[in-house]
């Protein structure tokens, strides 16, 4: 079993602000500690379900907050960033049986975590076919044009909630319970033992991958005018109102590759 785990920080346990998940800043050794602690113990589900081949994608800001002589032996790291539409789920193919997602988030405009972003943190929303919709589900639908279903994902409240209606069949774990600025976290050792299990449990059952709307339509909400005038004039893209830029793709491939150029 070959398993591919993207790994961002927002949504490890103890992330409520920016500077706990700024490279740099000095509370933000202890958030890439905690990040380090769960996808260990994603590692260790994955062994315990028979993984023999397991990648681990770097998934967050500079792409560098995985220490390569930290993680276990014969893991693959995928460490900064390529260009690539794909970008959390660089190098995922169809040779993989599943995806796991360790410190996920709330999108944007969401209040369930205090960093709910999507992507930019400069954008307001962003919405598929209408629907608001988080990395995870952006993600989730980019390994399923693979063939490759999302089995788990931990992060916080709010976007388990979500994950729960979009597809029951997806395991979570709770890292966090997010108010205004506030979060309020579990047992850290529980909650590793939570995402072990877990991990374990999902990929023994794994359910069938949730396939991406065909000819979606993405539209994209700044939080300033200007920033939605200036990507209009992306091919294809029109201004819908002074903060919205929208767009009709024929793929999942396009709706990606659109967001690279009028999401960032």
């Amino acid at each position: 079993m070959k398993v591919y785990i993207s790994a961002d920080l927002e949504g490890v346990a103890g992330a409520c602000q920016w500077s706990d998940v700024t490279l740099g800043e000095w509370d933000y050794a202890a958030t890439q500690a905690q990040l380090h602690r769960e996808v260990h113990a994603a590692w260790l589900g994955c062994q315990a379900a028979g993984a023999r081949e397991i990648w681990v994608k770097d998934a967050h800001d500079s792409g560098r907050n995985l220490e390569p002589h930290r993680l276990p032996a014969g893991v693959t790291l995928v460490r900064g960033w390529s260009g690539h539409p794909y970008s959390m789920i660089q190098g995922l193919d169809s040779s993989f049986s599943a995806l796991i997602m360790i410190g996920y988030h709330s999108g944007a405009g969401s209040g369930s975590h205090p960093l709910a972003h999507t992507f930019n943190p400069d954008l307001a929303e962003v919405r598929v076919n209408g629907q608001p919709v988080a990395e995870f589900h952006l993600m989730a639908w980019a390994a399923a044009t693979y063939g490759v279903p999302t089995v788990f994902v931990s992060g916080d409240q709010g976007l388990c909630q979500e994950i729960h209606t979009w597809d029951p069949q997806i395991q979570t774990v709770v890292t966090q319970h997010g108010q205004g600025e506030s979060i309020t976290i579990p047992s850290i050792p529980a909650l590793l033992e939570q995402i072990q299990t877990g991990v374990t449990h999902a990929l023994q059952s794994p359910p069938r991958p949730h396939p991406p709307p065909p000819a979606p339509t993405l539209a994209v909400t700044y939080k300033h005018p200007p920033q939605a005038y200036r990507r209009s004039f992306y091919p294809g893209a029109s201004l819908i109102n002074d903060t919205t830029v929208q767009i009709q793709v024929q793929d999942w491939f396009d709706l990606l590759r659109a967001l690279r150029f009028i999401g960032f």
